[in-house]
């Protein structure tokens, strides 16, 4: 079984996410009875899109709960600062142009690149993992090959 670690906030949005979808099946019910009220089935495309909505949101329903069933809540203050892992807040610095950057190590769930949080599963989320300060790690991006020196790992 896979599990997904996610930081309380990211739980907490999808725990969200879940009751809000929750909240529309009365509604996708309802489309669905007035539009079979219409008369013929065979011929009737409101029914055909309400069920159509119906199933992609059971479907959304499904796949968020089995997230949050398999979910590992990582929580900050425990981590180990000696490593790169899921969650470390890393300061690095691209070492062709000296420019530092700050990124947190996430979940592809939670990565948002304008809030500094890099997918575990991005080129870069994966080329510094395990890395210690100190250390250059060698990414292949699409622009080629990059070299970042760690700076700092914060939890």
């Amino acid at each position: 079984m896979a599990y997904t670690y996610l930081t309380k906030e990211g739980y907490v949005k999808l725990k969200t996410e879940l009751e809000d979808l929750v909240k529309e099946r009365p509604k996708i019910s309802a489309q669905i009875a007035e539009a079979r009220d219409k008369g013929d089935l065979s011929e009737n495309a409101e029914y055909d899109a309400a069920r159509e909505a119906q199933g992609m949101l059971e479907l959304r329903i499904s796949k968020l709960q089995q997230t949050i069933d398999n979910a590992r809540i990582i929580e900050e203050g425990q981590m180990d600062n000696s490593k790169v892992y899921l969650l470390s807040r890393v300061k690095i610095q691209n070492m062709k142009n000296n420019q530092e950057m700050t990124y947190q190590i996430v979940s592809e769930r939670e990565a948002d690149l304008k809030a500094g949080k890099i997918s575990v599963d991005s080129p870069i989320g994966k080329g510094l993992l395990g890395k210690t300060v100190g250390d250059v790690a060698q990414i292949t991006a699409p622009g080629g090959l990059i070299q970042f020196k760690i700076v700092s790992i914060n939890a």
